[in-house]
């Protein structure tokens, strides 16, 4: 009878304190949650329920399994202890994991809801992504360390590796240069400033936002839904734009190749009209200009503005079209044309011959230039 009682003490009292432990750390945490509402840290930390329970149920059956007196448990006392010590390292560290991202995450919804500048927001959520991402690997790779080292066969090991700690380190330096440098590259990106999770960037003539940025690599969302994945070494090391640092706001320019005859002065009342039907339009600004001149066209540059880089797209797209309906309707002869015409003889009408006599020579011909001496 007591082979039956004690596993079923020590297994069924393990289940009932880890449950209860659990529900009461919940019921806490609900109440603390309910009472600060300004806070998100407590309604997070109710997602450690899990790891939790998980990290004191195995605790009490690393330090109770013994007590079951058990054929089988005698037979494997040690293979069982090392498993259980394994889940007890991996449990450990997923709560401290849920805990630290807990904690970040309602530091960065205050002070996202405390804060109106998009910018600043922005810059705190990519650095607040990228310290979660550092603490993550920082407790992984404790974890997998710890979990190693249980191994009686990694501690002998162990103590020569350190040993040799310095020339390994020079051959991973080495062997990781790139990864490091993108690594470095990350942090200086998110706690530098130099680019943001939302910014508008343009890189290699692509225009697209930035959607993620980790240690290694950064992920830029074009206006075609593509996703261009680039090392972010690539920030720190070329030069590229930022649509968003200094503000959101937008100058656009939109170019007419136009003929010499063009009404410029309707065109320029005809772009005020359109902007003030075009909702993308933000009022800051608008002008229209001859910029440039060939000897068949002129260039025409109509200056836009706008709130942000999609509405200066809009905006732009809006006056070329427009403007260029309104021209071909109302003045053709303003749209660029090649001008072709007959030829005309030289004078005297004849031609040189094969030779390079000629006919009749035009008054004039063979005479010297006019120098301007004497």
């Amino acid at each position: 009878m007591e082979n039956v009682l004690r596993p079923l003490i020590v297994l069924g009292g393990t289940a009932v304190i880890t449950l209860a432990a659990g529900w009461l750390l919940d019921l806490l945490l609900r109440r603390a949650d309910g009472r600060h509402h300004e806070t998100p840290l407590w309604g997070l930390l109710r997602q450690c329920r899990i790891p939790f329970q998980l990290t004191l149920g195995t605790a009490l059956l690393r330090a109770t399994y013994t007590h079951t007196r058990l054929d089988l448990v005698r037979d494997h006392r040690t293979g069982i202890g090392q498993v259980l010590t394994l889940v007890l390292i991996g449990a450990s560290a997923w709560l401290v994991v849920r805990i630290a991202v807990a904690v970040v995450d309602s530091v960065y919804a205050r002070y996202a809801a405390n804060t109106r500048d998009p910018a600043r927001v922005r810059r705190v959520r990519t650095q607040v992504t990228l310290i979660q991402r550092v603490v993550i690997a920082i407790v992984t790779t404790v974890a997998v360390a710890a979990m190693l080292l249980t191994f009686p066969a990694m501690q002998t090991v162990g103590t020569s590796m350190l040993a040799s700690a310095g020339v390994l380190g020079i051959v991973a330096g080495v062997a990781a240069q790139s990864t490091l440098g993108n690594l470095f590259a990350g942090l200086q990106i998110a706690f530098g400033d130099m680019v943001r999770i939302g910014d508008t960037v343009v890189v290699d003539g692509e225009w697209g936002t930035i959607e993620e940025i980790t240690l290694t690599f950064l992920a830029v969302r074009t206006w075609d839904e593509r996703r261009i994945t680039m090392p972010v070494s690539y920030f720190t090391s070329k030069p590229f734009e930022n649509w968003s640092r200094g503000g959101i706001q937008m100058t656009g320019s939109v170019f007419f190749h136009l003929d010499h005859a063009a009404p410029v002065a309707a065109m320029r009342e005809q772009l005020r009209d359109i902007l003030g039907e075009c909702a993308a339009w933000d009022g800051r600004d608008w002008s229209l200009a001859v910029t440039d001149t060939t000897p068949s066209t002129i260039l025409v540059r109509a200056v836009v503005t706008a709130k942000d880089a999609d509405d200066i797209w809009t905006v732009r797209c809006a006056v070329r079209e427009q403007l260029i309906g309104w021209l071909r309707d109302h003045h053709p002869y303003a749209l660029p044309r090649i001008a072709t015409a007959p030829a005309t003889l030289p004078p005297g009408d004849a031609w040189p011959t094969a030779d390079g006599d000629m006919d009749e020579k035009p008054a004039g011909w063979g005479r010297a230039p006019r120098t301007g001496r004497g």
